[in-house]
Parts: C-alpha cells; sequence; structure tokens
C-alpha cells in the first residue's frame, strides 16, 4: 500500500470521516498524483513525496486555475487535502515540514450565508400542520396500505424531514444516520453524532416532541409491528433507511412554492436559517456552535456577517442622519 492508501486508511478508519469526504480526498490526491508524478517522471504513488514541495504545488494550484478552469474555492480545498496529507506525512517521519503552508492561496470572494426567513418558514409550518396532526394520523391508520395511504405518509414524512432540519439544525449525514434510540422524549433531546464521531445533545421544542411521536406510530401502523430502538427513525414508505438524494429531493419539492423562499433549497440552506436566527434573537455564539456542532468558533462566526448585512440595510433606512446622509447637522 503506498504513501496515498496508507493516508486514506487513516482518515477513514482511525479518523472516521465521512465516505463522501473520503472520496473527495481520494479524488484529489489523485489528481494530484496523476499530475505531479507523471510530470517528473516517478512510476507511482509511492514515490509522491519526491514531489512535494512548494514549486510543483504552486505548478500544480496553476494547472488547476488556468488548465483545468476551477474556481478559487475548489482550488483551495485541493490544496487543504493536500496539506492534511502533507502534516499525516511528517508524523510518519516522511517529510520535515509542510509544504503547502508556503504556497499562496487564490483570493476568494466572501459568500454570505443564504438563509430563509423565519416569517417564510412559518407559513410553510403553518401551511403543512395537517400533515403533522393527530387527525391525519387517523386517517392514515384507516388507509395506510392503500394507495392514497402511501401518499399521506409520503407528506408526513416530508413534514418530518423538513421539521427536524429546520429545528434542529442538523445536517443532511446527521438526519438520516438518526435511530429510533436516539430521540429521548422523556428528556426532550435528540442525541446526535456528527462529524468526526462527535456527539452532542440538541434539545427538542414540545411541538417537534409531538410530531416525531405520532410519526413513528404512523410507521409502526406500517410495517404492522412495534419497532426496535435501533432501527432508523426515519424510513421511506418501503421500511428503508432515508439516504441523501431522498433528503435533498424533499427540501426542494416542500420549499419549491412556498411564497418568501427564493434562492437554492437544501437541507444546508435550512441549518443555516436556524442559526442565523437564533443569533438574531440574541443566541451567543458559543451556544450557536454547540448546537451545530462546529469544531471552532471561527465556523460559526460566519452568521455574524450575515447579521450585520441586515442590520446595515436596517440602519440606513432608518437612523435619522443616515436617512438625510448626515446633512443639517441632524
Amino acid at each position: 500500500m503506498g504513501l496515498v492508501g496508507k493516508y486514506i486508511s487513516y482518515i477513514r478508519d482511525i479518523r472516521r470521516y465521512s465516505p463522501r469526504t473520503v472520496r473527495i480526498y481520494e479524488d484529489v490526491l489523485r489528481h494530484f498524483t496523476d499530475f505531479a508524478c507523471e510530470e517528473n517522471g516517478h512510476g507511482n504513488a509511492g514515490e509522491l513525496a519526491a514531489v512535494l514541495n512548494p514549486s510543483e504545488i504552486r505548478r500544480y494550484e496553476v494547472h488547476l486555475l488556468d488548465d483545468c478552469a476551477m474556481k478559487p474555492k475548489t482550488v483551495n480545498l485541493h490544496l487543504s487535502v493536500l496539506g492534511g496529507f502533507c502534516r499525516y506525512l511528517i508524523k510518519e517521519g516522511v517529510l520535515n515540514s509542510n509544504p503547502v503552508r508556503l504556497v499562496p492561496r487564490p483570493k476568494m470572494e466572501k459568500r454570505l450565508p443564504v438563509f430563509y426567513k423565519g416569517d417564510a418558514m412559518e407559513r410553510y409550518f403553518r401551511d403543512s400542520d395537517l400533515y403533522a396532526s393527530r387527525d391525519m394520523l387517523d386517517i392514515f391508520m384507516e388507509c395506510h396500505d392503500t394507495p392514497h395511504g402511501k401518499e399521506l405518509y409520503v407528506k408526513r414524512l416530508a413534514r418530518a424531514v423538513i421539521s427536524m432540519l429546520y429545528c434542529l439544525g442538523l445536517r443532511r449525514a446527521e438526519l438520516v444516520a438518526l435511530d429510533v434510540s436516539d430521540v429521548d422524549f422523556g428528556r426532550k433531546v435528540v442525541k446526535v453524532v456528527g462529524k468526526g464521531d462527535k456527539m452532542r445533545e440538541i434539545p427538542m421544542i414540545v411541538s417537534l416532541c409531538e410530531e416525531i411521536s405520532l410519526y413513528l406510530k404512523a410507521v409502526e401502523t406500517m410495517t404492522g409491528r412495534r419497532r426496535s430502538v435501533k432501527e432508523p427513525l426515519l424510513v421511506t414508505y418501503s421500511g428503508k433507511r432515508l439516504y441523501p438524494v431522498y433528503v435533498d429531493r424533499v427540501v426542494k419539492s416542500e420549499l419549491g412554492d412556498v411564497p418568501g423562499i427564493t434562492g437554492r433549497k437544501s437541507p444546508h440552506v435550512l441549518r443555516h436559517s436556524v442559526a442565523t436566527g437564533l443569533l438574531d434573537g440574541g443566541t451567543d455564539l458559543n451556544s450557536i456552535k454547540e448546537l451545530l456542532g462546529h469544531s471552532s468558533l471561527a465556523a460559526t462566526q460566519v452568521y455574524t456577517h450575515s447579521s450585520i448585512a441586515r442590520l446595515k440595510q436596517i440602519y440606513e433606512s432608518a437612523h435619522p442622519r443616515a436617512k438625510n446622509g448626515g446633512k443639517n447637522g441632524h
């Protein structure tokens, strides 16, 4: 096994990176290997250390920007992966220093997080309350094995997906990984395993507790049995665990026609919306950091830029001096 293979095993088995992240790392390192090793006449990835130097990495960066026409954000991702690989090689005694640190990064345009406004989300929940209700559960229990029953279940599941993403600020992968045992109705918390296998507990509001409880009764009606606590929390009509693409489709279909919700419809935008709403409501950054499962406060601070941008708009439209440009001594 070459250096790349050992590193991939390390991040997959020891660091417990997600399968998606592991694939990204593999693709980046394979791309760099194909570029650098072939250009320099090295026969395999095991000799990759020979080309891990500032000049070669800088040449690779230019190749990505000019020849591959990659955006600065993607190029920075490649450099970050190479930096992590080099740090691993330093620990293994293969390199003495990290050459990526000496390579200037391409500048990225700072983009504010996209989010949905609170009133638009409340409109969605108000319009879809029927599908989360006890009355709808009673109807479903009578026709669960019919085409109409399937339609009702799909709508109830979709509502549960949006509710949990928005109320709990979950990542998509965290949502689909939840088991029945992860919901503690007594303490009103959800246990979530996030990036790096870090566990956190997220409080549930009363309405979400009730909604999840009714949803689980619908699943038991559909399956015809009491489920084990080790089974998936959210399942398709066929009883299988939800998968990422299913969640993406739900978010797009559920929010696609909601007035006031524009732009990209994705689970991550719902996560941004939670963070922005909490910050606007006066929640401190450390609490938001714990809720979202961020490893550092720097990842959470990006939401302050969004709030400040809106604050400036309010200031410029409402402050006496801003309205008249500060003229006439006002």
